[in-house]
């Protein structure tokens, strides 16, 4: 499940754990806050495998990881405390994960019509990031020669916020800010992929550590279920290596469309269940 899910969800720049989540939750039972910390553990085994394939092809946007990272390390830290404070009981976490995944689907919906980089086709091996220009307001760079730039307060206040959920539901932010900086931001998803799974891996470190070692509610913490991440990761390891190799094989409207079908099924279900009545 592993391997599939990160296969194609590492072209887009996403780890897969928001559709870890639910297979945990609904599949498998776990329902626990360590579910959480069970998909940062994920998170950490998987990512590398597609971050040194990015790394190796030249397509690793180092200033934007920067500054995804710096901002969302602290939100990944309140997240936690949300998380075990507020958001216990199953049903009221799992209706949060289907707004989080509604937005996600909205948001790579929205982004089909950018799916395209602009200009003429390129050799593979042209697919290198090159020519960046750093400041404090604005990061450029040169990628299929075209000259991209970024706002840097707007990401880094962007990737504070989203800390902050990605820390609540377990998953980094990755799949949250990768559609917003394709859809709103206009960036290549070919430069963002790396980039986000990157800060993904970061903020997972730390995400893991908070859930293992800093107690809450009763003195108690929240550590992963080590041999359940740990299948997970290996999956995932090969499914990111792989989905970075094919992604610069594979239109980025095919693989949007097929996670957008995915991410609005398991919101719907989720939002639904919180309101459904039993008996």
């Amino acid at each position: 499940m592993a391997f599939l899910i990160s296969f194609f969800t590492s072209m887009a720049g996403v780890s897969g754990a928001f559709l870890i989540l639910p297979f945990q939750m609904s599949v498998l039972g776990f329902t626990s806050p360590s579910v959480s910390s069970t998909n940062f553990l994920y998170n950490l085994i998987g990512i590398p495998g597609g971050v040194y394939r990015y790394i190796r092809e030249g397509r690793m946007a180092w200033p934007l990881t920067v500054c995804i990272v710096v901002a969302t390390v602290p939100g990944v830290l309140v997240g936690y405390i949300i998380r075990v404070r507020y958001l216990p009981e199953p049903r009221n976490f799992k209706f949060f994960v289907g707004l989080v995944l509604l937005y996600i689907g909205y948001r790579l919906i929205f982004s089909l019509k950018h799916s395209q980089v602009k200009g003429r086709r390129q050799p593979m091996e042209d697919f290198r990031i090159s020519n960046v220009r750093y400041g404090l307001r604005r990061i450029c760079f040169t990628f299929l020669e075209q000259d991209i730039s970024f706002s840097v307060p707007v990401v880094f206040t962007l990737s504070l916020i989203i800390g902050v959920v990605g820390g609540i539901y377990g998953i980094g932010g990755g799949s949250i800010i990768a559609p917003f900086l394709v859809s709103v931001l206009n960036l290549p998803v070919y430069v963002v992929s790396g980039a986000v799974l990157m800060s993904t891996f970061m903020t997972s470190i730390s995400g893991l550590l908070f859930y293992s070692l800093i107690p809450l509610k009763g003195g108690l913490t929240a550590p992963p279920d080590w041999l359940l991440g740990i299948l997970f990761g290996i999956g995932g390891l090969w499914g990111m290596y792989l989905g970075a190799r094919a992604q610069k094989h594979m239109p980025e409207r095919v693989i949007k469309l097929i996670l957008s079908m995915v991410i609005l099924l398991v919101a719907g279900k989720y939002i639904l269940q919180f309101f459904r009545v039993d008996g």
